[in-house]
């Protein structure tokens, strides 16, 4: 079958479900995936046709993609700044607001490094860190925000701590595929008794914790609600301010003189999240919106 008429294909079978633009990304994606394709295949070779063996796992994809089942999974690979990263129904999707979150905090980290160097005739050891950079990612489900951290702060120790066993299998091998080494740990932030060894402590500490209210699920698209693991994004509609409640008292015993805490949150929720700041023991606190103009990031620095 030509390459075209299968282009065709995926256009006439989800077009009531997508719009025109994606399903031409859906489609390009695919070529690109399974057959290693050029987008401009079709532009140079307008003739191009496929054996019945390179036809099948188009169609399988197809298939997934008129069940509304994200093409991340299908493909079972997703990108996140400059990294690929294995992704199942194990891990929520990386999306591009978590991608600003993961920037502040290497931007704040630089700026801090800068004005320490500037520091640096005072000192009387001229290290600019005594030991190493400490972060805490809560939550990790596929890695992509320790794993970004990890990729630019190679000299950083990075610990990544999750409920879920199945995504810190998914998360340990995109450290694995992406060259960095990083500390896992299986525990369930919620646990009461969850208590660190008293030296690990950290300079930094990062969630994007579960925060849709079970309200909020009829504003979810069907391939996030029936797809990606509730247990990572839902919350009970009493108590939407539950993880951050939790995690920010750990943060007060477990992070460093001037450690920040950095949040993703619900863009509803924005002033309620800062109020948990402001009743603790945190300062410099700030609310950033989102590429979309959503309340969606939140950090503070603890008072030691």
């Amino acid at each position: 079958m030509l390459l075209k008429e299968i282009k065709d294909i995926f256009h006439k079978e989800l077009g009531k479900l997508y719009p025109k633009e994606e399903i031409d990304s859906f489609f390009y994606r695919c070529i690109e995936h399974y057959l290693k394709l050029e987008r401009f295949i079709l532009a140079i070779q307008p003739g191009y046709t496929l054996t019945k063996d390179e036809e099948q796992p188009l169609f399988e994809a197809l298939a997934q993609l008129k069940l509304e089942k994200p093409l991340q999974y299908i493909l079972e690979t997703a990108h996140f700044m400059d990294l690929e990263l294995q992704v199942n129904e194990n891990v929520l999707i990386p999306r591009p607001e978590t991608e600003e979150l993961v920037q502040w905090i290497l931007d704040d980290i630089r700026d801090e490094k800068s004005e320490v160097r500037n520091q640096k005739s005072e000192r009387s050891d001229g290290n600019l860190h005594p030991s190493p950079f400490t972060i805490l990612d809560i939550g990790t489900g596929s890695g992509c925000i320790a794993i970004a951290l990890a990729k630019n702060l190679p000299k950083a120790k990075i610990y990544a701590l999750d409920v879920s066993e199945g995504a810190l299998n998914v998360a340990k091998k995109n450290a694995l595929a992406n060259g960095v080494e990083i500390t896992f740990i299986h525990q369930d932030i919620l646990d009461a008794e969850l208590e660190f060894e008293p030296e690990l402590t950290f300079d930094v500490i990062v969630s994007n914790p579960p925060y849709v209210r079970e309200l909020e699920k009829n504003e979810i698209h069907k391939n996030v609600k029936d797809f990606e693991p509730g247990t990572a994004l839902f919350v009970p509609d009493e108590d939407p301010l539950l993880f951050y409640k939790t995690i920010i008292s750990f943060s007060e015993k477990n992070l460093l003189k001037k450690g920040s805490l950095y949040f993703e949150i619900n863009q509803y929720l924005g002033a309620e999240t800062k109020a948990l700041f402001n009743a603790r023991n945190f300062s410099e606190i700030e609310l950033r919106k989102d590429i979309f103009g959503n309340d969606r990031m939140l950090k503070g620095k603890i008072n030691q």
